[in-house]
């Protein structure tokens, strides 16, 4: 008899496949861990020397995880929830014996001895660390050398630049990224991919470069929104070693994201501080969206306090970023950047009279939050104040910081675009402690604006 060879999947097409249905191949089979690795390892190597996502990657490292996790299930063991899937991570979180660099030469060469809580929990769950992501300069605002896939002569955002880029460029189904002002829902909206940022301390931070505790936030990214439901799910928990931590059963957010709406959502629309000087095509995309949407829409204004959300998210974080990034001001400030160097600069000089009355900010205006989201099961508004620009900048995080000051979900999803094709996120948040109801929401949003067209 001959040998019977299996048949070599079409590596264009798995890559078109959604990180749900690419686990539930694994999980039956149907797929092999090899095979999906090969086809995210070359589809790397034919794209990583233009978009430059990775700051790490070792194509044989991920090989070997993938023939392991592939034995394993040969043997007939029980598999995790993300059997088999490459995720990329940012390159601000601890992986043991894998390079971890926080995108600044301060800590070129830096190889952890443990794993952060995150990577713990993808291993567990039988996820491949298919590598890291490039960051900007210790997650801050001075541009990556990412590319944005769409056009590389723009910018990708930041500061999760290479994980959202990765994920818009079908390198991994998945990554991992963090958000202390924007840095999930901007290069979200800018890549044109799903990103996830959970309520505040609903995935815990050890292991992960500490900027802000009051506000850092890890998220995830994928080309969908049941499959940042899905990894989203899998990393949340609680750790006695993260403070902010809250102990409490982990919310099955892919159930509930899948799950059919009773009726069909609400949402208000918000024109945040910042509006007016936003894009005009993206003013045009929302009236069209918020148009289109009838009844299932109204609008809604902020209060006049939200005017101080921006500047007190700004205190917070660039006053515990002077004293968390003491190490890198005392032995280098001259070698950082521009922007992270005038960070710095200015977050040791605000006063802790100034300090502390910007943490009251946070549940004041959570309180008047709480008043709209009792009406709608969204609020929905702008990811980013446009397509994306040219390389010299990040972009602008003006829509995202009252979100991650107060602490509520918040989720960008790629429904617009604008005249040259180039993608224009819509964000929507929820209460906190909302995440899968928010999620549900989203997927409503996601099936509806495709049925529209």
């Amino acid at each position: 008899m001959g040998t019977r060879t299996r048949p070599v999947p079409d590596a264009t097409a798995l890559l078109r496949l959604g990180a749900v249905e690419l686990r539930d191949r694994l999980a039956s089979g149907a797929l092999s861990a090899v095979d999906l690795t090969e086809a995210c390892i070359a589809r790397i190597e034919a794209r990583e020397p233009e978009v430059r996502a990775w700051a790490f990657f070792d194509a044989d490292f991920a090989r070997k995880q993938a023939r392991r996790l592939d034995a394993w299930r040969a043997a007939g063991r029980p598999i995790g929830p993300l059997h088999g899937l490459p995720v990329g991570l940012k390159d601000i979180i601890d992986t043991a014996r894998i390079p971890t660099g926080n995108g600044t030469a301060l800590d070129d060469g830096r190889v952890p001895t443990r794993d952060a809580w995150v990577v713990e929990r993808l291993k567990q769950a039988g996820a491949i660390v298919m590598g890291k992501t490039h960051t900007t300069e210790l997650a801050f605002m001075d541009p990556s050398p990412t590319r944005n896939p769409h056009d590389t002569s723009r910018t990708p955002g930041g500061s999760s630049a290479g994980s959202a880029a990765a994920v818009a460029d079908a390198m991994v189904p998945l990554a991992i990224g963090t958000q202390t002002g924007g840095s999930i829902i901007r290069p979200a909206a800018f890549c044109g991919v799903t990103g996830f940022k959970p309520t505040f301390g609903a995935i815990p931070r050890r292991g992960v470069l500490v900027q802000s505790p009051s506000l850092d936030t890890l998220g995830v990214f994928s080309a969908d929104v049941t499959g940042a439901a899905m990894l989203a799910e899998a990393l949340m928990g609680y750790d006695a070693a993260d403070a902010l931590s809250a102990p409490g059963p982990v919310p099955r957010l892919l159930d509930i994201a899948r799950a059919e709406a009773p009726v069909a959502p609400t949402f208000a629309f918000l024109r945040p501080p910042g509006w007016d000087d936003a894009d005009p095509e993206l003013h045009a995309a929302f009236g069209e969206l918020v148009e289109a949407l009838g009844e299932r829409v109204f609008e809604v204004d902020l209060p006049a306090a939200f005017a101080e959300a921006a500047p007190a998210q700004r205190r917070i974080n660039l006053a515990e970023m002077s004293r968390h990034y003491e190490r890198y001001w005392r032995e280098g400030r001259d070698t950082l950047g521009p922007g992270i160097r005038a960070a710095i600069e200015e977050g040791r000089a605000v006063t802790a009279h100034d300090y502390l009355a910007a943490r009251d900010w946070p549940d004041v205006l959570y309180a008047a939050l709480s008043e709209i989201f009792a009406r709608c099961d969204a609020v929905l508004c702008p990811a980013a104040p446009g397509p994306a620009p040219g390389p010299e900048t990040t972009g602008d995080p003006v829509f995202n910081g009252l979100w991650t000051l107060t602490g509520t979900p918040a989720v960008s999803l790629p429904l617009l675009a604008s005249e040259s094709g180039l993608p224009i996120g819509v964000q929507l948040t929820g209460p906190r402690g909302g995440d899968g109801r928010l999620l549900r929401t989203a997927r409503w949003l996601t099936t509806w604006a495709d049925t529209e067209g």
